[in-house]
């Protein structure tokens, strides 16, 4: 007996069995293998259909979501059954659910059809978002019966929801005719689908959106304007988005933030940085815009983030400046950001805060010690940041924090310190460690150090 037939006999003993985990093990072998196109196989694929189908409608959510890999290879033969499922409102829910769903794995004008149908009379929501899924999944294959859906408002929203999952130009034109839609829901939907695309009847609609009166479809267009930095000054981009700092809606401000920082230049820093210093920004603002401005990743912004340490008296905000600092990648600012933390650490051994910042054209001037350095959080947080800086002249500064009488301190020190450069850390602690000139307080610290290294 062959493998194919032996094969077949198999998977009708498990069916008969009802050994399900057996049986779909043997359909796959049978219909995704690579004998797949076998002639013994071609024969009997109305059988296999009828296996699957009943595994599909006796097996559990696992099984199911298993044997529609099996469905969809068995080719355009398993449209009809799923079709009579999809249409079965006396069927399982979760079955219909399945049916839908691989349905949309099928780019034929009856799955389509069918799938239309749903969307127009049945009456279950969740299984109405599932078939719009599904008919999105398909590609531009639908994009005509979509636009269709369009005309009826009570299909529009769906319709729309699936022109978002279509990735492709030709949807852009169904799009625009509802961005002005009674309905919030579909305009903030068109808005975000259409915003991915770079075509030229795109931003004027955006930019009209930023005014619209939902603060969805405000959210939406300032994201979307994000992703054309590079029509910032053709379109006047930080002067049209800057009011949206200070929207009625908190998402439609940390959005702003957001695109602002995508724009990136001195004018959007300033903006984002007088947000920040406002009594009047909310806290979850301030951090989302704490982080926008590390994200413009200019030395401004890096300067902005300093004047905004120093001035603030929130320990959440003087908590996410540390470690936005620490997460600079651009070479050029990984030295300054490093320099704004050191002068912290300076501060515990001196007793002020000499804020003699990172850019040499600013003249020095002197401070009183940050309460920052009291906070065992906040020193934990800049040793973190100044190890993953990867500055090395950060070393002696964190080998005097090794001094501090937290343990949680001590430790993010020394991960901070393997990271910079484990060697050579290594040998200066072992130096230190014989030094009776240090305190007692750092030599307990160093030789904790040295036990964990």
């Amino acid at each position: 007996m062959s493998n194919i037939k032996q094969l077949l006999v198999q998977a009708e003993a498990a069916y008969y069995a009802a050994d399900w985990s057996s049986l779909i093990q043997y359909l796959q072998q049978l219909i995704l293998g690579t004998d797949s196109e076998d002639p013994e196989i071609v024969k009997n694929r109305e059988y296999l259909l009828k296996l699957t189908l009943s595994m599909l409608e006796t097996g559990d959510f696992q099984q199911r979501w298993e044997i529609t890999k099996v469905l969809t290879h068995l080719g355009n033969i398993a449209i009809p059954p799923l079709i009579e499922i999809l249409e079965d409102e006396d069927a399982e829910e979760e079955l219909r659910w399945y049916a839908a769903r691989t349905l949309g794995e099928f780019q034929h004008p009856e799955a389509i059809a069918s799938i239309v149908e749903l969307l127009k009379n049945d009456e279950d929501e969740e299984l109405k978002a599932i078939a719009a899924t599904a008919l999105g999944q398909m590609g531009t294959v639908a994009i005509a019966s979509l636009t269709e859906l369009l005309l009826d408002e009570n299909t529009r929203l769906l319709a729309v929801r699936s022109l978002c999952c279509i990735r492709q130009p030709e949807t852009i034109t169904p799009l625009l005719s509802v961005v002005q839609d009674p309905q919030a829901a579909i305009r903030a939907a068109a808005i975000e689908a259409l915003s991915s695309f770079h075509d030229e009847r795109v931003p004027p609609v955006l930019l009209k959106a930023l005014d619209d009166t939902a603060a969805t479809v405000r959210r939406a267009a300032v994201l979307g304007l994000g992703f054309r930095p590079d029509l910032h000054q053709a379109l006047d981009l930080i002067t049209r988005l800057q009011p949206k700092l200070y929207d009625f809606n908190l998402d439609v401000c940390c959005a702003a933030a957001v695109t602002l920082s995508r724009i990136g230049s001195d004018d959007a820093a300033k903006y984002l940085f007088d947000l920040l210093i406002s009594p009047q920004t909310p806290t979850t603002l301030q951090l989302e815009t704490i982080r926008a401005l590390s994200w413009v990743e200019t030395l401004s912004s890096l300067e902005y983030l300093q004047t905004a340490l120093n001035q603030s008296t929130s320990e959440t905000v003087w908590q996410e400046i540390i470690t936005v600092l620490g997460r600079v990648q651009k070479p050029q600012l990984t030295k300054p950001a490093a320099e704004i933390l050191l002068q912290i650490l300076r501060c515990l051994s001196c007793g002020t805060l000499r804020e003699r910042r990172a850019f040499p054209q600013d003249a020095p001037r002197t401070l009183t010690q940050h309460p920052a350095t009291e906070i065992v959080s906040i020193k934990s947080a800049i040793a973190l940041s100044l190890g993953q800086l990867g500055e090395m002249q950060a070393i002696e500064p964190l080998i005097s924090l090794l001094g501090d009488s937290n343990a949680s301190v001590r430790l993010h020190v020394i991960a901070a310190l393997k990271n910079l450069n484990e060697e050579a850390t290594h040998q200066q602690l072992q130096q230190l460690a014989n030094n009776d000139a240090i305190t007692p307080d750092l030599k307990q610290g160093i030789a904790i150090a040295l036990a964990e290294w």
